[in-house]
């Protein structure tokens, strides 16, 4: 019987062992991954910079540079076209704090927002649950209702200035055929305020029912079948059902009609000029009084400070409070 004797060559001690090789590869391939990442995460924040910058500028350049520079002039006591200011701290907001017309205007300010905001929002859902429906010409009503939307503010008071005319007006011949005498709408209070209430729910009217009838269009119409099959009027299935669902697209109306309607501007200016006796000047109406007309540009910085405070503070608490009753589907 032969033995076959087989030599083992010496291990080399430098050379890895096989439990031990995999450990010393891995290493390096963690590097090149970690490496690969952050070359992904340093491309991808160029594009970002590169893609979002030029946006970045504008925003820097024309909203928080101008910020910026109203809050400092908000403390100085400078007229327009006078080479010197007088620094005053708060003195400007002391003055509007304590004027005689502060309350007159913020309560001016107070009425046409809900008004305007409230009206909006009410007006434009019926409109929408008209539209919404199977009509011959709907495309063309909508089409109509949007149209005054798209016109420029000051252009719309103007037409609605001759509409409203007491003596030649249309609305003075539509009451007339009534029997109804005209109300003095640029004279006698509170038709200016009424007046210019009317013509901006006319306007933005439009633009809350389109919203509006995407967000019915959205509704799931197994559900409202549902409600039906259960017996549920169309009253109850729109209270139960269809408002519930549209709770996102009100909480996005009331914000953008809020902010809209607390810097609503050229339809005052074209229709009253906020007047008579003020009785029509909002905060927003007021900045441009005190700037251009009175000129006391640091005074009007101050109010306008004071109107983004309000603004910034209405948003929040609609987004703190208001938002938590919105129901996402």
């Amino acid at each position: 019987m032969t033995t076959i004797a087989t030599t083992r060559a010496p291990e080399d001690p430098g050379a890895p062992h096989a439990g031990s090789a995999a450990p010393e590869r891995t290493e390096p391939q963690r590097l090149r991954r970690s490496r690969l990442a952050a070359g992904r995460r340093r491309t991808a924040l160029l594009w970002a910079l590169l893609l979002a910058g030029p946006n970045i500028a504008l925003l820097l350049v024309f909203v928080y540079r101008p910020l910026v520079e109203s809050l400092y002039l908000s403390t100085l006591q400078w007229n327009l076209g006078s080479p010197t200011a007088r620094f005053v701290g708060l003195g400007n907001y002391v003055e509007w704090f304590t004027a005689p017309t502060t309350g007159r205007i913020v309560l001016t300010t107070l009425v046409f927002t809900v008004a305007t905001v409230g009206g909006a929002m009410v007006l434009g859902l019926g409109l929408a649950l008209l539209l919404n429906r199977r009509l011959r010409g709907r495309g063309i009503a909508r089409t109509v209702a949007f149209a005054p939307y798209v016109l420029g503010g000051f252009a719309v008071g103007i037409l609605w200035l001759f509409m409203f005319d007491p003596r030649y007006g249309l609305i003075q011949e539509l009451l007339g055929w009534v029997g109804i005498a005209s109300p003095q709408w640029y004279t006698g209070r509170p038709w200016p305020l009424v007046m210019v209430i009317v013509v901006y729910l006319w306007k933005n009217l439009g633009y809350v029912a389109l919203i509006y009838l995407a967000g019915l269009q959205a509704v799931p119409q197994d559900l409202k079948d549902a409600a039906a099959l259960d017996g549920a009027s169309a009253a109850r299935t729109l209270r139960s059902v269809v408002l519930p669902l549209l709770t996102p697209t009100t909480f996005f109306l009331l914000v953008t009609m809020l902010l809209s309607s607390l810097q609503s501007f050229d339809t005052i200016k074209a229709m009253t000029q906020g007047g008579p006796l003020g009785s029509t000047t909002t905060l927003m109406y007021s900045i441009y009084v005190e700037s251009f007309v009175n000129g006391r540009a640091g005074y009007a910085s101050a109010v306008a400070t004071i109107l983004f405070l309000v603004l910034l503070a209405v948003t929040a608490v609609q987004l703190r409070f208001v938002q938590q009753k919105v129901h996402y589907a």
